[in-house]
């Protein structure tokens, strides 16, 4: 339950998965965007570890920058990758929203 445990492993498959594109079709915006995307939640993972400032709102852009990429493409082309992004996008949106909302209250 551990919100910096859910941002690395939000990382690691984000980053995981543009490698992975990236390896299977040689996709330079698959690598570029997963590890981006990959490198703020692992950032902001570790800025909520160490109670350092602006850690949630890192995951939370990462999620949003997820959700803005991932969403229109799964709505539009029903694949299974868009789709899991798009779920990985929408539980990060919650999740790091949800601790950002209470954290300002």
């Amino acid at each position: 339950d551990d919100p910096s445990t859910q941002a690395f492993l939000l990382a690691a498959l984000t980053a995981g998965g543009g490698i992975t594109g990236f390896a299977r079709t040689g996709s330079i915006p698959s690598i570029a965007a997963g590890v981006t995307v990959g490198a703020l939640y692992g950032l902001g993972g570790l800025r909520v570890r160490n109670r350092q400032p602006y850690g949630l709102e890192l995951a939370l852009a990462a999620s949003l920058l997820l959700a803005g990429s991932s969403f229109p493409r799964a709505l539009k082309t029903m694949k299974p990758l868009p789709i899991g992004l798009s779920v990985v996008a929408a539980f990060g949106l919650y999740r790091f929203g949800m601790l950002w909302r209470g954290a300002q209250v």
